[in-house]
């Protein structure tokens, strides 16, 4: 299994409210050398994260202790520039497993479902109710759920409805990637092929 099986998340949410945060802003090209998939949520947001010493700058949201949780909470447009899908493996190493806004861009999306990080997208409406519940209070708690591809505002009740690929659903459910889910069909494949 590559990654980690995505049923129901009940968590806090990490709000990060900028707009059109591109791919080099979520992990710097200068970290782009490994091959392996870990160690990449060191370097996470590490120019905004961190000063020129690699001391951690306090006013960044990850490295303020009031916000906690597996749900990244993101402003408009996010995952834009460059198809990097080491941007998913930062987020993913570094803890979340989902990530919400109001829009994303369609490579990044796409990564987002090939690596175990389901991407909600929501009404701009909602995501300011979002952004202003964890404001108000840094342990409102969101549930998502991806059998009933609904997100909801656990302080409220009010809830959006997210679009997912069928195929891409049940990958996230099983923890595959396109490779395990065609593995996990071997068997099948094997028959198929006898009969031929």
């Amino acid at each position: 299994m590559a990654y980690d099986k995505f049923d129901v998340l009940t968590s806090r949410m990490v709000p990060l409210s900028s707009e059109n945060v591109d791919t080099d802003q979520i992990i710097p090209a200068r970290f782009l050398k490994a091959t392996e998939r870990e160690g990449f949520g060191d370097n996470l947001f590490r120019d905004w994260r961190y000063d020129s010493e690699g001391n951690p700058k306090p006013d960044f949201v990850l490295n303020d202790p009031t916000y906690e949780g597996k749900i990244l909470l993101a402003g408009r447009n996010f995952g834009s520039g460059s198809s990097r899908e080491h941007a998913v493996w930062a987020i993913y190493d570094y803890g979340f497993r989902c990530v919400v806004s109001s829009f994303f861009a369609d490579i990044f999306k796409n990564n987002c479902l090939n690596i175990g990080v389901l991407p909600v997208t929501v009404t701009p409406e909602f995501a300011d109710e979002l952004f202003a519940a964890v404001e108000a209070d840094p342990t409102t708690e969101v549930k998502v759920d991806i059998n009933t591809q609904t997100i909801t505002l656990l302080s409220t009740g009010k809830s959006e409805s997210f679009d997912i690929n069928s195929y891409k659903k049940q990958n996230m459910k099983n923890g595959f990637d396109d490779i395990d889910y065609l593995l996990n069909l071997k068997t099948e494949i094997q028959a198929f092929e006898a009969g031929r």
